[in-house]
């Protein structure tokens, strides 16, 4: 059973389309995978429609009777100038309702992500993001997203089985979403849905028996803090 979820900021953030594109893949992926998520989701984004459809009275009770005269004298004014009467928002909605219907209907079938000859099952929406290569360092491989938010690395990251991430902290903060597979740490097992994020408060060593696919998001280099493997910080600017 999936324990770990975004918080709910997050979902609120998403629902409005207010998150970097690292961050929504994450949510996007993780809700496909949690019906709890999903459905919470779902509410948040009829409700943010309506918002945005149907500003609520309180919005409307913010202005002023002398504010509403003086909008009300600036669109007569416009209205005479122009002779074009404002457009009626059900007249809108009509004409747009009255398009043809799209035939290019968007496929939400899970994919097929294959590393190592081992195939994997992942959400749609990483659809436009397998395209780019595997790096592949032992038992860890990964392919990074372009995602063009400065210092931010969004990536899919493979363990092979009986591999593990050295032990670490973090600069930043790191996200992880498992898509397939089970891993642990010293903080508990995770299965296919769990959120992690982590930060500088938190050390942990990763590790998989049978193998692992997650979705990563990073935005500093990890700190290794265990044997051969602290060689690696002065470069990980380079390798995060």
């Amino acid at each position: 059973m999936i324990k770990h979820h975004p918080q709910q900021e997050l979902l609120v953030s998403h629902a409005n389309g207010v998150l970097p594109l690292s961050m929504a893949i994450a949510v996007s992926a993780h809700c496909a995978l949690c019906e709890t998520c999903r459905e919470q989701l779902a509410l948040l984004t009829e409700q943010a429609a309506n918002s945005a459809l149907n500003p609520d009275g309180a919005h409307a009770e913010k202005h002023t009777h002398q504010e509403s005269i003086h909008t009300a004298h600036i669109n007569a004014e416009h209205t005479q100038a122009t002779n074009v009467p404002v457009m009626d928002i059900d007249a809108m909605l009509a004409q747009i309702m009255a398009q043809p219907a799209a035939t290019d209907v968007p496929n939400n079938a899970p994919l097929d992500v294959q590393v190592k000859q081992q195939h994997y099952t992942v959400p749609s929406v990483f659809r436009q993001h397998l395209a780019r290569p595997w790096q592949i360092l032992g038992k860890v491989s990964r392919m990074r997203f372009d995602v063009d938010e400065m210092n931010t690395r969004a990536s899919l990251l493979h363990i092979d089985a009986q591999g593990e991430i050295p032990q670490h902290t973090h600069k930043g903060y790191e996200l992880t979403l498992l898509l397939a597979g089970a891993f642990s740490d010293l903080n508990g097992d995770y299965v296919p849905g769990d959120f992690i994020v982590l930060d500088s408060q938190h050390h942990h060593s990763p590790k998989t028996v049978d193998g692992c696919l997650c979705y990563t998001v990073l935005d500093a280099p990890l700190h290794f803090t265990k044997g051969l493997s602290k060689l690696l910080n002065p470069i990980g600017e380079l390798i995060y």
